[in-house]
């Protein structure tokens, strides 16, 4: 394919993608009030909660006549990227497909369909967290001082949650198809562990927005567990496709000749050597025809 070719592809997976985060965020829309009451059950159970044990008052609230309708379309549209989530990842799939060899599509196919359940189950894991992260957050509300918390801040506190996890739920999915596409190995991987397994808690320590410890640790304990399950299936796909069975040339310095060069010139040497014996020997045998016979 031309520049022009993937350029216009990439336009008509983007236009798909969209097209479905539209329709689904529009279908969303009308179950509005039963997804919001949906996102308000974990802050109502955790007041009602501090409040019968502690004695907090916190409520949400609205300060501008436009936050409703604001609030509305935030939540719609965050309810169709999540719920159209195995549509898009479908078609950002399908473009990165053509660069693969067929057996690569094959084995990968697998991993398209699992991306967005993965993505599902990471949305879940983090609404199943907020409820404790909520706790320790507003349990540092003072004695006798009402909290009353902005419904659009709570909104985007709560989302961010979800897409987080969600979206580190892919990462692993990521690492994977980079290995079919033969930019990452399972040895790498082995190699980079513990940096990686570092860079997770990091990662998990700054995307969550609790900044709790609790809610850093239920996204970067599965997140390290993934990793080290795709880690395994590297190993497994590199040692089917026979990837590192003929030496590790990694080792190997960028000025340093490697021992299947060294061979090849030996070869390469000897056969030249062969070449002057035989050019010798011809040589020799048109000296003898030109002497003249006796």
């Amino acid at each position: 394919m031309t520049l022009i070719e993937h350029l216009r592809e990439l336009r008509s997976r983007l236009f798909k993608a969209v097209a479905a985060i539209v329709v689904t965020a529009i279908a969303c829309g009308f179950f509005y009030y039963e997804i919001f009451e949906f996102l308000q059950r974990p802050f109502e159970g955790v007041v009602s909660e501090l409040a019968a044990e502690e004695g907090l008052e916190a409520e949400l609230t609205l300060n501008g006549v436009a936050d409703p309708l604001t609030l509305a379309l935030k939540v719609s549209l965050v309810s169709g990227i999540v719920l159209s989530s195995p549509i898009w990842l479908w078609q950002v799939w399908a473009f990165i497909v053509p660069g693969l060899h067929a057996n690569e599509r094959r084995k990968s196919m697998i991993f398209a369909v699992i991306a967005g359940p993965l993505f599902m189950t990471g949305v879940a894991l983090g609404y199943y967290v907020l409820p404790k992260g909520l706790e320790i957050l507003l349990n540092f509300t003072p004695a006798d001082v009402a909290n009353l918390v902005e419904v659009g801040r709570y909104l985007s506190f709560i989302l961010r949650m979800l897409l987080v996890f969600g979206i580190a739920f892919e990462i692993p999915l990521f690492v994977i198809m980079l290995n079919l596409a033969g930019v990452v190995s399972g040895k790498q991987l082995g190699e980079a562990r513990p940096w990686i397994i570092i860079a997770t808690f990091v990662f998990a320590a700054v995307a969550t927005p609790s900044t709790d410890p609790v809610s850093m640790l239920f996204l970067a304990l599965p997140m390290t567990g993934l990793f080290i399950l795709s880690e395994v299936i590297a190993r497994l796909l590199d040692r089917r496709r026979g990837v590192g069975a003929e030496g590790d040339y990694n080792a190997y310095d960028d000025d340093e000749t490697s021992d299947l060069a060294l061979e090849d010139h030996d070869e390469t040497a000897s056969d030249l050597d062969d070449d002057d014996d035989w050019d010798d020997d011809r040589d020799d045998d048109s000296d003898d025809l030109d002497d003249p016979p006796r």
